[in-house]
């Protein structure tokens, strides 16, 4: 049997709750990618990002500054410009996406396997909501 879970697990309040990058963060990752080779201005960081729209990138970006994970340098020019680098701890990020890398590569085979067994078979059975409700329970 499992041990019972933890109510503060999920307090807001826990530090464990900050987490830099959240499961399911699509842009992150591919960001701090993109600046391992150096700095990067915005339209460089979107030509290998090419899904990312202008306001998503700036909304990552932000976060990751915030987080304390890039930093963002402007320099008084004209046409102004912007620059963008990992700090040291946005690149300690880069040990974790290794690790991640490395467990996609040793099992994306049998990730894509499961998910081809689930999404072939047929969808489970639902309740009809349709029905009226049961007099009983009203």
């Amino acid at each position: 049997m499992a041990e019972p879970l933890d109510p503060q697990m999920f307090d807001p309040v826990c530090p464990s709750s900050a987490m830099p990058i959240q499961i399911g963060d699509r842009w992150t990752a591919m960001v701090v990618l993109c600046l391992e080779g150096g700095r990067r201005r915005f339209n460089e960081l979107r030509v290998p990002l090419r899904g990312i729209t202008p306001k998503v990138l700036t909304q990552t970006l932000r976060a990751m500054q915030r987080d304390g994970l890039v930093t963002r340098t402007a320099y008084d020019e004209n046409p102004p410009r912007v620059e963008y680098e990992l700090t040291a701890l946005g690149r300690s990020l880069l040990t974790l996406i290794a690790a991640a890398r490395a467990w996609r590569d040793d099992h994306l085979p049998a990730l894509l396997e499961a998910r081809a067994a689930h999404d072939s078979s047929p969808a489970p059975s639902r309740p009809d909501r349709t029905a009226p409700p049961d007099s009983r329970t009203a």
